[in-house]
């Protein structure tokens, strides 16, 4: 039940947006079918964690979009102790934090939280929401949207693909990292790293990973 409050508060199902049953079925890999017992299992907690309608999609109450902050929180702050104190690789922390996140309790999520500094960010640079409060999710833009010989910096890179993962470290590209795309066609983009003065050549798959700022 977490997994799908969190999947339709990151999709957008919040305040008056709906998320459809295909969408949710998509990101979570599961049939339609699924989805919909589950969303009809959700409409029917108390307190009431989602607003569902059969054809119309679902959006998250009140209530949903608290323990689905709570969820995005305990996620990112395992995230960041598995890197930073377990010393895991960045590719490594999503699937662990995915399985630990539900479990965890507030003692234990105050414990990590002091321990690494109260910090604002996980490894790949998503912000980590303040305990018992509402998130936000920043102005970010995928790189392969981004104009022409404009400065940006990395904001956020998607920690759902490993391989993506490790291929972007390898390159350095890396949460506050100065780049500018100078080529975007089809298949790839051409963009220039800052720091040193160097292009390097990206799939769309990749660049599309690749979440930046004005700097």
């Amino acid at each position: 039940m977490d997994d799908y409050l969190k999947a339709i508060l990151e999709l957008g199902g919040t305040d008056e947006a709906a998320v459809s049953t295909k969408a949710l079925a998509e990101r979570l890999a599961v049939r339609n079918a699924s989805v919909t017992g589950m969303l009809q299992k959700l409409a029917a907690q108390r307190p009431l964690l989602v607003l569902y309608e059969k054809h119309h999609g679902v959006r998250l109450t009140a209530a949903g979009k608290r323990r689905a902050w709570e969820l995005v929180r305990h996620h990112r702050l395992l995230e960041l102790f598995l890197h930073d104190v377990l010393k895991y690789s960045w590719d490594e922390v999503h699937e662990e934090a995915e399985r630990l996140e539900h479990f965890i309790s507030e003692r234990f999520e105050d414990r990590v939280a002091a321990i690494l500094g109260d910090p604002e960010t996980d490894p790949h640079g998503h912000v980590i929401p303040a305990k018992h409060e509402v998130g936000i999710f920043r102005e970010e833009i995928v790189l392969p949207d981004w104009p022409l010989q404009v400065r940006a910096v990395i904001s956020s890179v998607s920690d759902r693909n490993a391989a993506s993962l490790r291929e972007l470290e390898r390159l350095g590209l890396l949460p506050g990292v100065a780049l500018a795309v100078e080529k975007n066609s089809n298949s790839s983009l051409l963009v220039r790293v800052e720091s040193c003065g160097e292009s390097t050549r990206l799939d769309r798959d990749l660049a599309n990973c690749i979440l930046v700022a004005a700097s």
